[in-house]
């Protein structure tokens, strides 16, 4: 499968948040959350189309959004979600490297997120990228009593893993 890689932006809220309530069922961001965050300069969010000829080309397949104000040194992986019918195909792997590079060109040395302790394929996935262990922060998920596993990954040390991978263009999985 490939993937179509754009920036996203306000008109792709819509579709944004059918993704999100739809993953996040318990503990999905609000409309107007992920509409500040789509419009603001310190923030980078990407949308994966399907790039074949499916009926699902045009339909969005996931998004993710980071954090990071140029020059600030630090970034952080705001959100990512991939459509259930879109899983399993390096969607996921794509839209991670594709914020990762752009953290690097802002200036970002360290990247952060948090993770659901309850959702180890993404902690492997975030592992494979060369994110480890920070700590836990008890209860951070509500109204689910779930603990965030926070991340980090020093940009300096990943780079290579990350060099060419996920740029916003077609991309094969």
């Amino acid at each position: 499968m490939s993937w179509q890689l754009r920036r996203a932006g306000i008109d792709d809220l819509d579709a944004i948040m059918q993704i999100e309530t739809s993953v996040f069922t318990t503990d999905a961001w609000t409309s107007d959350a992920m509409r500040a965050d789509l419009a603001s300069a310190h923030c980078y969010y990407l949308v994966a189309l399907g790039a074949d000829d499916s009926p699902n080309s045009a339909t969005i397949a996931g998004y993710a959004g980071l954090l990071a104000p140029r020059g600030a040194k630090e970034g952080d992986i705001q959100t990512i979600a991939v459509a259930p019918e879109a899983r399993r195909h390096g969607l996921g792997r794509v839209l991670m490297t594709s914020l990762m590079n752009e953290a690097r060109r802002r200036g970002a040395r360290e990247i952060f997120l948090e993770v659901r302790a309850d959702n180890p394929s993404a902690e492997a996935l975030y592992a494979s990228l060369g994110f480890d262990r920070l700590g836990v922060r008890p209860g951070y998920y509500q109204p689910d009593n779930v603990d965030a596993i926070v991340m980090r990954a020093a940009v300096s040390d990943s780079q290579t893993r990350w060099a060419g991978i996920g740029d916003p263009e077609e991309i094969e999985s």
